[in-house]
C-alpha cells in the first residue's frame, strides 16, 4: 500500500525506506511542506512557522546523499526538488507589496527573514558535507539548483532596506559568505560572471530568477526585485557584461520610466552602468544608444536635482557613443551634436532657477559640458555669457559650491574660444571685480578657505581675461589701484599685473 504523505506531517522518527522509495517519499514530504508555507489558509502565520520548522528538521536528519540523490520516478528527482523548496521558502521571506503611506509588516518580514536565513545556513552546510565528504557526487547538481534562490535572499535581506533589521541582515550575510565559499567564488563579481573563462558563472541564472518579477506588470509586487537587480548587475563589468545587455537593458529602461523620483535614479544608475560596461559597437545596434538618450533626455525636465545630477553624468558618459556614429566632412559646418542639445536645454533652465539645490547641480556639470565640446561652444556664447554673469551675482551659501564651478566654466570658455572674448571684456571685467568686492567685504557668511578660493579662481579669470584682450585689463585695473583701499582687492589687482608683466599674451 502506498504511503500518503499529503495528509501527514513530516516524520522525525525512524529511517526511511529504502531505494527509490526512499526519494521518492522525501520528495513528497518537501512538497507537502511547500504546500504549507504558500497555503492561502495559513496567512496567519503560526502553520507556516510549524512547517518551516518541520523543513529544518527534515534537512537536518536527513542524509547528504539521500538529499542530493536523483530519482527516476515521475516526481522531480531531489535536486529539482530542493531548488523549488529554496524558490518557495526565498518567496515566503519576500517583503510584501508596497502601498502608498504604508510600512507595516517590515517587522514580520525581517522575523521570517532571519529564520529562513538559518534554514538557508543548513542546506550549504549540507552542500559543504557532502562536498567535503567525496562519496556524494551529486551535490554539484544540488548546488546548481540552490545557488541562485539563496543568493536572491541574501541580497534582498543583507542590504540596508525598510524591510531588514540587523539580526536579518547579520543573517543574511552569514548566507552570502557561506554561498561564496561553498561555490570557490573569491567575490560576488566572480560568483556571477564566473572565476575563469572556463566557468559560465551564475549571472544568467539570477536573471532567469528575476525575469517573471521585473516586467511592467509585476515589477512592483516585490519592493526588492528592483535593488536586487540593481545592485547585482552594478557587480557585473566588462568584458561579461555586454553579452546580457537583451536582458538586462529593458528591465533598467523600465524602472527608470517610473513616476517614482527614487526609482527614476535606481534606473539611471543602471543604464549609466550599462554605457560604461558595454562596448559602444553592442550599444549602437538596433538604435540601442538613441533609445536609452532619450529615455534620459526626457529626465532632464523633472526638477529634481539628485535626478538631474544621476542623468547628466550618465549622459556625459553617453556622448562619446553617440557621436561614433557621426560622420563629419571636413568642408561643411559640424553638425550639432546630442551634447550640443543637452547644453542648450541645460542653458535654458539655468536661467530662470531659483531653487539653489538644482542651480549647484546644474553649475557643478557646466565645465564638464565646455570641455567635451571644446571650441564648438562657441555656439552658446551668448546663452552661456548671461547665465555666467547672473550666477556670480548671487550669494550660494558657505561653501559657494555654485559660483565657484561658474568662474572654472568661465576660464574653461576663454581657453577654448578666446577669440570672441576681447568684445565681452567690459561685462565680464566688471562682474569679476564686484565679485571680488563683495568677497572682499563679506564680513562673516563665508568662511575663510572659500573665501580665497573664489579670490583665485576670479584672479586667474581676470588674467585670462587680460591674455583674451592683448593687455587691456592690466590697464584698466592700473587706475583702480590708486583709489582702492581694500587689502584683498589690491593683492587680486596685484597678481594680474605682476603675471601679466611676467607672461605676456600667449593664446596658445
Amino acid at each position: 500500500m502506498e504511503h500518503d504523505s499529503s495528509r501527514e506531517p513530516p516524520s522525525r522518527e525512524g529511517p526511511f525506506l529504502p531505494g527509490e522509495r526512499n526519494s521518492s517519499h522525501l520528495g513528497q514530504t518537501f512538497s507537502q511542506i511547500l504546500r504549507h508555507l504558500a497555503g492561502q489558509d495559513f496567512a496567519r502565520g503560526k502553520a507556516r512557522n510549524a512547517a518551516l520548522q518541520e523543513l529544518g528538521a527534515l534537512i537536518d536528519a536527513t542524509e547528504c546523499d539521500q538529499l542530493f540523490e536523483g530519482s527516476g520516478t515521475s516526481l522531480p528527482g531531489m535536486p529539482e526538488m530542493l531548488g523549488r523548496v529554496a524558490k518557495g521558502v526565498e518567496k515566503y521571506a519576500a517583503p510584501p507589496k508596497e502601498q502608498e503611506g504604508r510600512s507595516d509588516g517590515h517587522s514580520a518580514v525581517a522575523e521570517k527573514a532571519a529564520a529562513v536565513g538559518l534554514l538557508f545556513l543548513q542546506l550549504l552546510r549540507k552542500v559543504e558535507a557532502a562536498k567535503n565528504s567525496l562519496v556524494c557526487p551529486a551535490w554539484k547538481t544540488g548546488l546548481r539548483h540552490l545557488a541562485g534562490p539563496i543568493y536572491i535572499f541574501a541580497v534582498t535581506h543583507s542590504l540596508e532596506h525598510p524591510w531588514t533589521s540587523p539580526r536579518s541582515r547579520d543573517v543574511a550575510g552569514e548566507v552570502l559568505t557561506l554561498l561564496l565559499q561553498v561555490t570557490e567564488s573569491g567575490s560576488v563579481a566572480g560568483f556571477l560572471h564566473g572565476e575563469n573563462e572556463d566557468e559560465k558563472g551564475r549571472f544568467t541564472v539570477i536573471l532567469g530568477l528575476l525575469k517573471p518579477d521585473l516586467n511592467k506588470e509585476s515589477w512592483k509586487n516585490n519592493p526588492a526585485t528592483k535593488h536586487v537587480f540593481s545592485w547585482t548587475l552594478q557587480q557585473v563589468t566588462r568584458p561579461w557584461l555586454n553579452q546580457h545587455l537583451e536582458r538586462i537593458l529593458p528591465p533598467s529602461l523600465l524602472i527608470s520610466d517610473d513616476y517614482q523620483t527614487e526609482n527614476k535614479i535606481l534606473g539611471v544608475d543602471c543604464l549609466h552602468h550599462i554605457v560604461l560596461n558595454v562596448p559602444a559597437a553592442d550599444l549602437l545596434q538596433y538604435n540601442r544608444a538613441q533609445v536609452v538618450y532619450h529615455a534620459l533626455f526626457n529626465h532632464l525636465y523633472t526638477p529634481e536635482h539628485h535626478l538631474i545630477q544621476a542623468v547628466l553624468l550618465c549622459l556625459l558618459d553617453l556622448f562619446p557613443v553617440l557621436e561614433k556614429a557621426l560622420h563629419w566632412k571636413g568642408d561643411a559646418a559640424r553638425p550639432t551634436t546630442h551634447c550640443d542639445e543637452v547644453l542648450q536645454l541645460i542653458l535654458t533652465h539655468m536661467e530662470p532657477e531659483h531653487r539653489l539645490l538644482l542651480r549647484r547641480t546644474y553649475a557643478r556639470n557646466l565645465p564638464a559640458f565646455v570641455k567635451r565640446l571644446g571650441i564648438l561652444t562657441v555656439r552658446h556664447l551668448k546663452r552661456l555669457e548671461r547665465v555666467i554673469l547672473g550666477y556670480l551675482e548671487v550669494y550660494d551659501g558657505p561653501e559657494e559650491e555654485a559660483r565657484l564651478k561658474i568662474l572654472e566654466t568661465l576660464k574653461l570658455l576663454m581657453q577654448y574660444t578666446w577669440p570672441r572674448i576681447s568684445c565681452r571684456l567690459v561685462v565680464l571685467l566688471k562682474a569679476l571685480l564686484k565679485l571680488i568686492c563683495d568677497v572682499a567685504r563679506d564680513p562673516n557668511l563665508t568662511p575663510e578657505p572659500v573665501k580665497s578660493a573664489l579670490l583665485e579662481e576670479a584672479t586667474d579669470c581676470l588674467i585670462l581675461l587680460d591674455h583674451c584682450s592683448q593687455g587691456q585689463v592690466k590697464s584698466l585695473l592700473a587706475k583702480i589701484l590708486q583709489s582702492c583701499e581694500d587689502s584683498k582687492v589690491v593683492n587680486c589687482i596685484r597678481k594680474v599685473q605682476q603675471v601679466s608683466e611676467d607672461a605676456p599674451c600667449d593664446r596658445t
